[in-house]
């Protein structure tokens, strides 16, 4: 039977850890998002401007982080800021990060320029070409570890998150479904 109290215990539990688990991967979600804005620890970078669309975006922060914590009011804002940190980081790591690269290497006039130097390659993916980590971005050192670290702890966060806003909607139909047909 539905409406059994082992079952609306069960929902209550649920809904507690739920509601844990997702208020500490909000945490993370915008700690992981505030640490993509000072590469190898440097503010210089945020402070000349040579940080990243995605980064800057603060999906981490606000979609990630602030939209998740409203999941106790609205599961609807929750799933929908998971859904863009999701994407954004998604989008993040297909294009490589913002750096120094030697833009005379892809034949364009510039030597050395700030752009996005993974973004076009057609015939090589960086990330499964670890030659061209430490090759083609000059400044900052380790940018694409850097950017492939903490966007994919990103993309796992915010699919952690999706999954869990997910189980909540179900528990909360479900603690409402079975809270009907008590006696």
């Amino acid at each position: 039977m539905l409406s059994s109290p082992g079952v609306m215990a069960c929902s209550r539990t649920c809904s507690r850890i739920l509601g844990l688990s997702l208020g500490t991967t909000a945490l993370f979600a915008a700690g992981a998002n505030t640490v993509l804005l000072f590469p190898n620890w440097d503010v210089s970078y945020l402070l000349r401007g040579l940080i990243g669309r995605q980064a800057m975006l603060g999906s981490g922060l606000w979609g990630g982080g602030l939209m998740m914590l409203t999941a106790l009011l609205s599961s609807s804002l929750a799933f929908l800021g998971a859904l863009i940190c999701f994407i954004t980081s998604g989008v993040a790591l297909k294009d490589g990060p913002l750096c120094m690269f030697d833009a005379s290497s892809f034949n364009q006039m510039q030597a050395w320029k700030y752009g996005y130097p993974f973004k076009d390659l057609h015939n090589r993916n960086y990330l499964y070409d670890r030659s061209l980590w430490n090759s083609v971005c000059l400044e900052p050192s380790k940018a694409v570890i850097w950017h492939v670290s903490f966007f994919s702890t990103l993309l796992c966060i915010s699919l952690l998150q999706i999954l869990l806003v997910v189980i909540h909607f179900i528990n909360s139909f479900l603690g409402l479904f079975c809270s009907l047909c008590e006696k």
